[in-house]
């Protein structure tokens, strides 16, 4: 099994698990590898570090923590990939915590405004032309692009 690192041109890094080099040259070419969070299937490999299992070596661990690379500095991956995490537990927040009324979500909308549906958290599709509309009768929406991870199961 080989574990890739991979990253997409938006800079969204993330691990593809492959049989070999091989299978994920052939999935690659076929346009079935696509990053969890925009979905952009043209992804790269990107350097990463080597897994060693030392199942009987033993190092001394209390020493200091090794420091990582441009640790603190704004813009590093971990801070990036922190943001990104933080970013998808707020997202799944919102899906939990609302109904998906689909396309329905203007109707829904403007029944919950004008008092002829219970109020309640919604989310669904509207288009631009029904989001500007709303905002125009006065009822508050904003758009939660959803990336492709939390949109359905990913097996």
């Amino acid at each position: 099994m080989k574990v890739l690192d991979l990253q997409c041109p938006e800079g969204h890094r993330f691990e593809g698990w492959f049989a070999s080099a091989d299978d994920f040259e052939s999935q690659l070419s076929r346009k079935l590898v696509g990053c969890p969070m925009c979905g952009a299937t043209n992804v790269a490999r990107v350097p990463s570090a080597p897994r060693l299992n030392l199942s009987g070596a033993s190092a001394d661990r209390s020493a200091a923590p090794a420091p990582s690379a441009a640790a603190g500095q704004p813009g590093n991956a971990g801070q990036a990939a922190q943001w990104q995490a933080q970013a998808l537990r707020a997202i799944r927040e919102v899906l939990e915590k609302t109904e998906n009324v689909g396309d329905r979500f203007a109707e829904e909308a403007r029944r919950m405004h004008y008092n002829e549906a219970p109020a309640r958290n919604i989310r669904g599709v509207a288009s631009a032309e029904d989001a500007r509309a709303l905002v125009e009768e006065g009822i508050d929406v904003m758009p939660l692009p959803v990336p492709a991870a939390l949109k359905g199961p990913l097996q």
